[in-house]
């Protein structure tokens, strides 16, 4: 499978070049959990050297219409991750102390240290989707009126691609999936929390009146994704209507990035074998 055929474009960028019910090169679905599998298990080995080499970090980006599956697909990966060095942020409806701050500050205490994975399900850009869905919500984030211009969007755009630029100086790799699913399969997902008990829980009327807005979040995220995708931080377009294939497909871009950083375990200093083959003799004197 050739990632770089997920890869959005900045500039004039429509949604409607890729397809959601892509299944890429795979003859069935067998064959791409097989491949998930085979990739979870070097995805493993590579994030015990990004922790032991403890120079970068991965920052995972998961946006997406409701029932695109990001809570899946998140899940299926984690599967393949050692829990004690990742990290998985839920961004919700922000609190009152959150109002208070800069639209980016709950999102940068969440950041990923070095040797670490950090997992963004939703992020800091629900500040140009949904709140440009919606800009009555800029009003409860008690920006200076004076601020709040026609260029708020455009502004917020270049404020995100100049903090993720830093941040990759900083050794902080960033890759971002779009969950691309289609509004026929998103009905038929919301029809199933409804006869699921273990996914009703899921469901809120409110959901409606957002898919009633399927055209305005299609828009918004189309200008969010051309105008902040870069070779640094790009954004994937992931078809969503096959969760096997979404899976597949994000364990390998996974992969694919931490292969990129050249990871190795640190290099054992003279020294430090010396000491290690003391320990080994006296460990061996020890008898049982």
């Amino acid at each position: 499978m050739k990632t770089r055929d997920y890869l959005a474009r900045p500039g004039a960028f429509r949604l409607a070049r890729f397809r959601t019910d892509d299944t890429g090169d795979f003859p069935s679905k067998k064959v791409a959990v097989d491949q998930l599998h085979s990739g979870l298990g070097r995805l493993l080995e590579l994030q015990e050297q990004l922790y032991a080499q403890d120079r970068y970090a991965l920052l995972l980006i998961f946006q997406g219409m409701d029932a695109a599956g990001k809570d899946s697909a998140i899940k299926h990966v984690m599967s393949g991750m050692n829990p004690n060095s990742t990290d998985v942020h839920a961004f919700k409806q922000p609190s009152t102390e959150e109002l208070n701050h800069d639209f980016m500050w709950r999102s940068l205490k969440a950041l990923p240290e070095r040797g670490r994975i950090g997992v963004f399900n939703r992020s800091y850009y629900e500040e140009v989707l949904v709140v440009r869905v919606h800009p009555e919500l800029l009003a409860h984030e008690k920006l200076p009126p004076r601020l709040v211009t026609k260029r708020v969007w455009e502004e917020r755009y270049e404020d995100i691609g100049n903090i993720e630029r830093y941040l990759t100086r900083n050794g902080t790799v960033i890759r971002k999936f779009y969950l691309h699913l289609s509004k026929g399969e998103q009905r038929r997902r919301l029809l199933a929390r409804l006869d699921d008990t273990a996914k009703m829980w899921k469901f809120s009327a409110a959901d409606l009146a957002e898919r009633a807005r399927w055209r305005d979040y299609a828009r918004a995220f189309e200008d969010t994704i051309a105008a902040t995708t870069t070779a640094d931080a790009p954004w994937y377009i992931v078809p969503a209507d096959h969760k096997w294939f979404a899976h597949a497909l994000i364990a390998q871009v996974i992969v694919e990035a931490l292969e990129s950083m050249r990871l190795s375990y640190p290099k054992v200093s003279a020294s430090k074998r010396s000491e290690l083959a003391a320990v080994r003799q006296a460990l061996r004197r020890g008898g049982d």
